[in-house]
């Protein structure tokens, strides 16, 4: 019989080969600790609109909770390291700043190809069963990551790595197979808290907690309706994601740009000018963002992140492509194209909101226009 031993090399071996970087071993469970941190986070409703993650709880606390046969999971990992600093784009005001896991081929399609192909191969050579997760699963990835030593949750609450940094893709195969676990990894974050004092909405309440309602990702991203002021002046020229709490870690002096040429950025979705994204219909946004994740938001609410990002600009130049939309369809957008007007020309919105206000039909963009 094939000793664990032999069957781990040759696992890593074969994942290696079909293009990840990294790849751990361990149980098919997850920690007490993982966990009670999950059920804190639902309990104090940091999770916001992501109903899902407090409807599918009980099958994200434990790997077998939602396949009872796993006996091991085994964690890999895909560099997606970008060639500059995503903060310099910050800078370019008149740009919108897409998240980099953002900025080319959707990761899940990457990722789900070469896990089955794993998944396949493991089955064939190693026997057992196997089943393959990219993120949409409820399973808890990152302390799964943690347990199999690729690296440890950090204090903004993703995983780091000493070879990578911050910038890795996980998925997960669950095996039926009995694997040996990896040693843990162990958390080198020590005093430092960057991430935390990077944070533009303070999303952070205490080291190693996300409260998911501030984080500017969940706002552009997972929220639905429309952004609270709070917010907005926060988001500057973030229209989908953000990865400043990523970016500023010092793990990612050790990372290098990625070697997957499915992950190098494409050029329309790096620093793309607002006022063309302002002007995206409907067939033109689907068109725009064919095979990215960022497809999967709409155009309504990704529009409604453009024009934040455009009241936030100080650009007067752009008050025409504003009031463009000052007409549309959508409720999120109409009230974030009177946000942007107001934060353009407050003038112009003076002037403009007795009437608009009178027609309005939505009472969140009547408010926007402010009282009577």
């Amino acid at each position: 019989m094939e000793s664990q031993e032999n069957i781990a090399a040759a696992l890593r071996d074969q994942a290696l080969a079909l293009g990840f970087d990294a790849v751990g071993f361990t149980r098919a469970e997850t920690s007490a600790e993982a966990q009670a941190g999950l059920a804190r986070f639902l309990a104090e409703g940091f999770h916001g609109d992501m109903g899902w993650m407090a409807e599918t709880a009980a099958r994200r606390a434990s790997p077998r909770a939602m396949w009872p046969e796993a006996r091991a999971a085994i964690v890999l990992a895909a560099n997606y390291g970008p060639a500059h600093d995503p903060m310099a784009d910050l800078a370019r005001r008149e740009a919108g700043t897409i998240s980099v896991y953002a900025r080319h081929k959707d990761y899940h399609d990457v990722l789900k190809k070469r896990l089955k192909a794993f998944g396949r191969w493991l089955v064939a050579t190693k026997g057992g069963d196997c089943r393959v997760f990219v993120d949409t699963a409820p399973l808890l990835e990152k302390p799964l990551a943690q347990a199999a030593g690729l690296g440890w949750q950090g204090k903004h609450t993703n995983l780091v790595s000493r070879a990578f940094g911050s910038w890795l893709f996980l998925g997960t195969v669950l095996t039926t197979l009995d694997l040996a676990p990896d040693e843990a990894g162990a958390d080198h974050c020590g005093a430092c808290t960057r991430c935390l004092d990077a944070c533009p909405t303070r999303a952070f309440p205490a080291p190693y907690r996300l409260d998911a309602r501030r984080c500017i990702s969940y706002l552009t991203i997972e929220h639905k309706g429309h952004i609270d002021a709070e917010f907005r002046g926060a988001m500057g020229n973030r229209v989908y994601g953000c990865d400043d709490c990523l970016a500023v870690c010092p793990w990612n002096k050790f990372a290098a740009a990625t070697r997957h040429a499915e992950f190098a950025p494409r050029a329309d979705l790096t620093a793309p000018a607002l006022a063309e994204l302002a002007a995206l219909d409907d067939a033109a946004f689907r068109a725009r963002f064919s095979g990215s994740p960022v497809k999967r938001i709409g155009r309504d609410r990704f529009v409604r992140n453009v024009l934040i990002a455009i009241g936030n600009a100080g650009a007067p130049d752009l008050l025409p492509v504003v009031e463009r939309l000052l007409d549309d369809r959508a409720p999120i957008v109409r009230a974030m194209a009177v946000w942007a007007v107001k934060r353009l020309d407050p003038a112009r919105h003076a002037e403009l909101a007795p009437a608009r206000r009178t027609c309005e039909t939505d009472a969140a963009v009547r408010a926007e226009w402010g009282p009577v």
